[in-house]
């Protein structure tokens, strides 16, 4: 999402009076609000969706709760005079991506895309794509009875007519109903190391992995994990972006965009 006008020029790697809202809930949200808050006359705020009970902690100021749509989100900008809104969402956080899009092309206000870049298989790795969670659940009848499923808290309906299969569920929060209907469930959260992954699958006698393409160091050593048992990986592909929209894939680029030095 490139942006539609420069920012004014930095002075000494800072910007006088500068807002910048961050669309956040990852790790590389959090990352960049701590930059953004070191920099001399920048504010930044950090809008949370609030489907975490417990969030981390963020630097700058925190908003939790949605804006209501596209325009509800324009709205907040004009309000708010925010000069720059960077979106470093989940990668399957569609809605607030597409809003973002509009928004920015609503107010003018200059918009950046932070997203961390997908996995890739390696040698040794059984993944077996699919384009989103019922294509997943049709894999898995032909692949494994005991599935450890790493999806996060929603969408699991589409597993629910998965009578004669065994679940474990993994999630940050308690997933939401329906479930399927063998399903045990593990709240936990990452980052998580490849002995204890290991350990977790071979404890439960795990024999397919379920995860979407989410990307990044904290939860992908469950791949590594599944690649040394030898097991296969149902991977749900992200969606793609809005048409015209482009992404960075790290904060120093993120950074670069909005006109900052890294």
């Amino acid at each position: 999402m490139p942006p539609r006008h420069h920012l004014r020029p930095p002075a000494r790697n800072g910007i006088q009076g500068l807002h910048v809202l961050v669309l956040g809930g990852t790790t590389e949200a959090r990352e960049l609000a701590a930059s953004l808050a070191t920099r001399p006359g920048v504010r930044v705020t950090t809008s949370l969706a609030g489907r975490v009970s417990r969030p981390e902690a963020q630097a700058g100021d925190v908003r939790i709760g949605g804006f209501g749509g596209a325009e509800g989100l324009a709205a907040w900008l004009r309000e708010h005079e925010a000069d720059a809104v960077v979106d470093a969402t989940h990668p399957f956080a569609t809605a607030i991506t597409a809003n973002a899009a509009r928004a920015a092309a609503a107010t003018g206000v200059p918009a950046v895309v932070l997203r961390r870049p997908g996995w890739r298989p390696g040698p040794g790795d059984r993944w077996h794509p699919a384009d989103s969670l019922t294509d997943a659940a049709a894999l898995l009848p032909s692949l494994g009875r005991r599935v450890f499923l790493t999806t996060g808290r929603l969408g699991l309906a589409a597993f629910a007519d998965l009578s004669e299969t065994n679940f474990l569920v993994r999630s940050v929060e308690a997933p939401e109903a329906p479930l399927p209907p063998h399903a045990e469930i593990l709240l936990a959260r990452g980052p998580f190391t490849v002995d204890g992954e290991r350990a977790l699958l071979r404890e439960h006698h795990i024999d397919v992995l379920v995860t979407k393409d989410s990307g990044g160091e904290a939860t992908a050593a469950k791949l590594v994990a599944a690649r040394d048992l030898g097991l296969p990986v149902v991977v749900v592909r992200r969606p793609p972006l809005p048409p015209g929209v482009t992404a960075v894939p790290d904060i120093p680029q993120a950074l670069s965009r909005l006109g900052f030095r890294p």
